[in-house]
């Protein structure tokens, strides 16, 4: 049986893993920034929840402060 495919020098796959990952950690940091501008700019918790999650955010996520 012989394999008629050409093998690929570079690795796609790690590639794009690693693009996903760093989309992963930029949309992070993006999301806790967005986060504390609403904080700031809230008048009370309702408030901020209300603004957050017209963003998509989850008010009861807990991340790490930067």
């Amino acid at each position: 049986m012989s394999w008629t495919g050409s093998p690929t020098t570079n690795d796609e796959g790690g590639r794009f893993a690693a693009a996903q990952a760093a989309n992963e950690t930029n949309t992070d940091l993006q999301n806790r920034r967005a986060a504390r501008v609403v904080a700031g700019r809230a008048i009370d918790v309702d408030d901020c929840a209300e603004m957050l999650a017209m963003l998509g955010l989850d008010a009861n996520d807990r991340v790490a402060v930067d």
